[in-house]
């Protein structure tokens, strides 16, 4: 569905000034304004896309976020309901010597609901409606953080959401064991509700995993690094090894070992998001070198590296 310009509704350049936008409401409120146009259904259109073309214009973020984004994507991103949020016409239109509540009544012929209660607090029916345009409830994205742990195994987390009419909520977020930074996850109708009896949209989540301050994740497998020293790597050795599980898994390092050696331990890695099983644990291993030797290992090295060790 493509949208009219809220520019070219009020016969604006996109760089217009602040008073120059007024003054073109002002001038077009009264040409529109129901009074001087009784029974007009054309002049009653026009009159509700000025209000809405300065509702958004007039207001520096939301002028903000419609230059940036486009009419179309705009009207992705914003509800009536929230163009309309916070809108105050009176200082205008108590030039016309009607009260908002009035007019209100006079386009839409519904006594029990007016602009105070569409532009101001909670309204008793969406602007879509009254409109006569249902539209299925607009989608809302978070980002969500989960720990490097609940990532690999899954489970619950409840997440307290800012919802676009100021209310916070909490919902409860099932993380399926292996999903990865990128991945979204949705709820469904958890979004802005909708309009006209549609329904309402998706609430979908960002997923971001934090790092781990021992473990690094190379796909579904984790990489963890150990330090032997010099002499466990020629004549070998066996370490432990923590899991992400919080266990302890002996390894057995082989004699002869290089530095960047990585050894297996099958299935302690992280879940497969689509299917079962598990991906491995990885050892690298990292050959240390001491600071400083004394005298005797001074000589005992020497003597090594004349039988070209």
């Amino acid at each position: 569905m493509a949208y009219k310009d809220y520019y070219e509704i009020l016969g604006l350049k996109k760089d217009a000034a602040e008073g120059q936008i007024k003054k073109a409401y002002r001038k077009l409120a009264m040409k529109y304004h129901p009074d001087r146009n009784p029974n007009n259904k054309s002049a009653e259109e026009k009159f509700k896309e000025i209000n809405e073309a300065y509702a958004v214009l007039s207001d520096k973020d939301k002028r903000k976020q419609y230059d940036m984004f486009g009419s179309d994507k705009f009207h992705q991103r914003f509800s009536r309901e929230d163009i309309f949020r916070g809108f105050d016409i009176g200082d205008i239109l108590k030039d016309f010597g009607v009260s908002s509540n009035d007019i209100f009544s006079q386009i839409f012929e519904r006594g029990r609901t007016g602009f105070g209660n569409m532009y101001g607090g909670e309204p008793n029916i969406g602007y879509e409606e009254m409109y006569g345009i249902p539209q299925k409830g607009a989608d809302i994205t978070s980002d969500l953080y989960i720990t490097f742990n609940e990532s690999a195994f899954g489970g619950e987390k409840r997440v307290s959401l800012k919802r676009p009419d100021g209310r916070t909520e909490e919902v409860m977020v099932k993380i399926p064991a292996g999903i990865d930074t990128g991945k979204k996850l949705r709820l469904s109708g958890k979004g802005v509700a909708g309009i006209g009896g549609q329904p309402p949209g998706d609430l979908y989540f960002n997923v971001i995993v934090q790092e781990h301050p021992v473990f690094k994740r190379e796909g579904d497998n984790v990489i963890i690094e150990k330090e032997i020293k010099f002499t466990e790597a020629v004549l070998g050795t066996s370490i432990d090894v923590p899991t992400l599980e919080g266990e302890i898994r002996r390894a057995k390092v082989l004699p002869h070992t290089k530095s960047g050696t990585k050894i297996r331990i099958k299935g302690y890695g992280i879940s497969h998001l689509k299917g079962g099983g598990r991906g491995d644990l990885y050892v690298k291993i990292n050959i240390k070198v001491p600071d400083s030797i004394t005298e005797r290992q001074k000589k005992l090295f020497e003597e090594l590296s004349k039988e070209g060790v």
